[in-house]
């Protein structure tokens, strides 16, 4: 069972997301909850699975509530997933960059917030398609690197390592990358694991953001 966090300051809003994913069989709502302060207090005590944040809500924003939540830093980190109404690269990058493992606008179809929040949980990420080249554009254009440079990565990961990270970075999913590499996706699941903390990330989304901003990959290769 996939235990979630709803914070939403919409009572409508907040009241939907969480019918919506009450209907589901492996997902359950642990709280409900209408302000980002809030949000923090109750992950911290109930653990969820995934955290689903507004961005604009009152006392405490749902992007400082993110960096709170899995920012650097963050010993035990809760995955968030960010679901907004505003289309605003301000707040899209900032989500990104304080740990977000999702960033979806509010207009999605009910199966899109499902698997993406199956997605946040399973470790894997999501962004909605539309934003897609937006933030690798802009990504290679800041080129703002992580601690861990392109030129150390490629001594501290592996050649197959190297070679996942570079189709992750494509797009491909998990039983996508098992299939060009011929292997099994338990393999490219346990390359992922190690590979992880050795760039300093903690999801695929942030590995493929990371590439993209260290040059490994270009938007459109």
């Amino acid at each position: 069972m996939i235990r979630v966090l709803v914070a939403d300051d919409q009572a409508l809003v907040r009241t939907g997301l969480t019918t919506m994913l009450q209907a589901e069989p492996d997902l359950e709502v642990v709280a409900a909850v209408s302000d980002g302060r809030a949000a923090v207090e109750a992950a911290h005590e109930l653990r969820p699975d995934v955290a689903c944040l507004d961005i604009r809500m009152p006392v405490l924003d749902g992007i400082e509530a993110t960096r709170q939540l899995c920012g650097p830093g963050v010993e035990e980190p809760v995955p968030v997933l960010i679901l907004t109404t505003f289309d605003v690269d301000e707040y899209l990058f900032g989500a990104l960059e304080a740990g977000a493992s999702g960033f979806l606008l509010k207009d999605a179809e009910p199966e899109e917030v499902v698997a993406a929040v199956r997605s946040v949980a399973a470790g894997n990420g999501t962004l909605a398609d539309e934003l897609t080249k937006r933030v690798l554009a802009e990504l290679v254009s800041r080129r703002a690197t992580q601690p861990v440079t392109a030129a150390r990565a490629t001594e501290l990961l592996t050649p197959r390592e190297l070679e996942i990270l570079l189709l992750l970075a494509e797009g491909m999913s998990n039983e996508e990358i098992a299939r060009t590499l011929v292997v099994e996706v338990s393999t490219v699941k346990s390359h992922l694991a190690r590979m992880l903390p050795k760039l300093g990330v903690r999801s695929r989304l942030h590995a493929a953001v990371w590439a993209y901003q260290n040059g490994l990959v270009q938007p459109g290769r």
